[in-house]
């Protein structure tokens, strides 16, 4: 007996057939193993390595510059006045893995306390903020996708503790100048969905309304310099192109 069947109906928008045996297996994975507080986990199998705690080799400054930010004792810290830092490979559709940590000692509240971002395409911006006993404006808090939307509720760690960020990114499609699909994105923080599926009003800006501007169909991923020390480990992303389309 074959592993499917060959009399059943095509489905929509494919050239495969429902439970179609001839449809491609899907490829075998080690899933890697979770992080801690004392150290970062392993990535999946199949994911590119950007940071690894020692070889910041992937990124590069706006200019295209060595990025100048400190590399020590298996994290990266935000060297302030450096500007951001973004990765030479550009990415579309993506499964992105961040880890983070806001500075130990705390100072300042509001904006001014463990800002930082993450940037999906150099554009699509994940606010990263010590909200730990902090409060801002709900569109610029933590996980918030910074002046659309506020997280659905605030998961962040205490000031010095490791904290995850795993993203889910579908890029926006154009066809010329028109837009196409927007972009969607789901985030979990510490384990907790935080944004689950929204459809983004257009790359982020501060203090105006989002809107689309056609751009190219990938982008790189940037992480923000906004002044102060926050540190980064373990980073990986999975471009998902191969596997939406299979």
């Amino acid at each position: 007996m074959g592993l499917g069947y060959e009399d059943t109906p095509l489905l929509p928008g494919g050239k495969w057939t429902v439970h179609d045996g001839r449809r491609p297996q899907p490829p075998v994975v080690d899933p890697g193993t979770s992080s801690t507080q004392e150290a970062a986990g392993r990535p999946p199998s199949d994911a590119t390595i950007l940071f690894d705690g020692k070889d910041a080799s992937k990124w590069v400054d706006r200019d295209g510059n060595p990025a100048k930010w400190k590399v020590e004792n298996g994290c990266w810290e935000v060297v302030p006045k450096t500007g951001d830092i973004q990765t030479k490979e550009h990415f579309g559709d993506c499964q992105l893995h961040v880890e983070l940590a806001s500075p130990t000692v705390v100072k300042g509240e509001g904006q001014g306390r463990g800002n930082s971002g993450v940037f999906l395409m150099g554009r699509y911006e994940i606010q990263v903020l010590d909200c730990y006993q902090n409060q801002t404006y709900p569109d610029g808090t933590s996980c918030a996708m910074y002046g659309q939307y506020p997280p659905l509720v605030n998961a962040c760690r205490k000031p010095g503790e490791w904290q995850t960020y795993d993203v889910m990114f579908v890029a926006p499609r154009f066809e010329g100048t028109r837009l196409l699909t927007p972009a969607f994105i789901t985030v979990i923080h510490n384990g907790v969905v935080v944004q689950y599926h929204r459809q983004l009003q257009g790359p982020t800006q501060h203090k105006r309304l989002a809107c689309y501007d056609p751009h190219d169909a990938k982008g790189p991923i940037k992480l923000q310099d906004h002044g102060d020390l926050v540190r980064y480990r373990n980073i990986w992303i999975r471009p998902l192109d191969y596997y939406v389309n299979a």
